[in-house]
């Protein structure tokens, strides 16, 4: 039961902190049009890479230390401490970098740059991994609800006219400080006090920078594409392919929230040696996570091409096939979310989850080389889903001695039967049909009948969960 309520909490989070820029969208990317939209992606792209090398892999970490040292409160409060001076002193390094690169790197967007500099200061703030680690999703959802909620009334206030594209990186930017500075209240219930001399921040660094590696090449995806976009095309095509990008991570945060749940509590389980307990675990978050992605992925494609001009404005027809392109990521992140972030991490096989994503960091910037030069952003999301299917597979690979992979996808063309069958169906009701949110609300109707016949005939095993959900709800 803790687990499903986590993981609700932890969709709503997920979706909260995508959905916060993107309930603004429609309205944003008509005052600040693809140019202006380009501008913040790009500045944007280059301020998160300085950002990760202050986080190093301490987000990841610090969530499997505490779920490693939670039934101990004099040992969780040591730990907390401890990781907490190391992200400051890192993040704070990270910063100084970044005030060189500025100083050196002589551009037009000087400016912008500097505002979304707050976010490095930001993640110094970021306490989000305790709170993970801990089990405990509902604060913060609660607490953030409502800075999202001002930050995006902020917006429609203050966001007027392109030249207000300054306010609106300085809002986005806040509103994190804000939301990270909300949980610091909160730590008075779980922590003791510790005493300065006991702590050892720097024993963490070595650990830490383990994860370093696959977090900031699992994160290449994000910056590298944008940055290279803009080297090679230009900042317009940035645009359109971040929203492209930012409206495919709206469906995938669905599919991913199991991750960051399921993390501490197989880190847990194997603290405590409960080897069956995870495997089974696998299994199941396995066939649970494709039944949901495959159906996002394909409704999302068939929607795409018409959805993104009337969503975003014609300005944006382009993305419409962007995320078409991109849009067979959702299955293959929701797959390496099990194997990887699931699995690899929780049980400290962290070279193979590294090997994995380094993997995919090469692939995707040598598919940008060529594709982008050709294709533009069409060709940045073909890197994207290319990079995305090599660590899916690279990563299933590394746990074929766990994991029986043959158990894992037994059941897999069931999801992918109901779900093609529903794109044809729902693709060509789109074709037909002048976009609006009425006509949108009766196509996802009407692919959900389609895809949950499909499971009833195919009896996929998707059903037995839920079944066994619903039994422990009324019980």
């Amino acid at each position: 039961m803790k687990i499903a309520k986590n993981y609700l909490y932890n969709i709503s989070y997920q979706l909260l902190v995508l959905f916060a820029p993107l309930i603004t969208v429609p309205y944003v990317s008509r005052v600040l049009g693809a140019q202006g939209v380009g501008i913040n992606s790009y500045t944007n792209s280059w301020v998160t890479f300085f950002l990760l090398l202050g986080q190093m892999g301490i987000s990841l970490y610090g969530n499997r230390e505490v779920a490693y040292s939670r039934d101990s409160k004099e040992k969780l409060s040591k730990i907390f401490w401890e990781i907490e001076m190391l992200q400051l002193l890192t993040i704070a390094a990270a910063y100084v970098l970044f005030l060189i690169f500025i100083a050196i790197y002589s551009h037009e967007y000087h400016h912008y740059f500097a505002i979304q500099s707050l976010l490095i200061i930001a993640g110094g703030l970021d306490i989000s991994w305790y709170f993970m680690g801990l089990e405990d999703f509902k604060k913060t959802v609660l607490r953030n609800v409502i800075i999202k909620i001002v930050s995006i009334a902020l917006i429609f206030m203050l966001v007027k006219k392109p030249n207000d594209l300054g306010m609106y990186i300085f809002l986005l930017a806040m509103s994190q400080i804000v939301g990270n500075l909300s949980l610091w209240p909160y730590l008075k219930e779980n922590l003791v006090k510790i005493s300065f001399r006991k702590l050892k921040p720097f024993s963490h660094f070595y650990p830490s920078l383990l994860l370093f590696i696959p977090t900031i090449t699992s994160q290449v995806y994000l910056v590298v594409n944008r940055i290279m976009l803009g080297r090679m095309a230009d900042t317009v095509a940035v645009g359109q392919y971040d929203y492209a990008d930012k409206i495919t991570k709206i469906v995938l945060a669905v599919v991913t929230a199991t991750g960051t749940v399921m993390l501490p509590h197989i880190a847990n389980k194997f603290a405590n040696g409960d080897v069956r307990g995870i495997r089974q675990s696998l299994y199941n978050s396995f066939d649970f996570v494709t039944a949901l992605a495959v159906p996002m992925m394909f409704g999302l494609a068939a929607v795409s091409t018409t959805f993104a001009p009337w969503f975003l404005g014609s300005e944006f027809s382009a993305t419409g096939k962007i995320i078409l392109i991109e849009s067979p990521i959702i299955v293959f992140i929701a797959w390496s979310n099990v194997s990887g972030t699931q699995y690899l991490m929780p049980v400290n096989r962290v070279k193979e989850y590294t090997a994995s994503v380094t993997i995919g960091a090469v692939v995707n910037i040598i598919l940008n080389l060529f594709l982008i030069e050709i294709y533009g952003a069409n060709g940045a999301a073909l890197a994207t889903t290319g990079s995305e299917f090599a660590v899916a597979a690279a990563q299933i690979y590394f746990i074929r001695t766990t994991i029986r992979r043959r158990d894992l996808f037994r059941h897999v063309w069931k999801y992918f039967l109901s779900g093609g069958i529903m794109f044809i169906v729902v693709y060509r009701f789109n074709s037909i049909m002048k976009m609006s949110i009425q006509n949108l609300l009766i196509q996802i109707l009407i692919g959900a009948l389609i895809y949950s016949v499909g499971l009833v005939l195919t009896k996929a095993p998707i059903l037995e969960q839920i079944k066994q959900i619903i039994k422990r709800r009324v019980g």
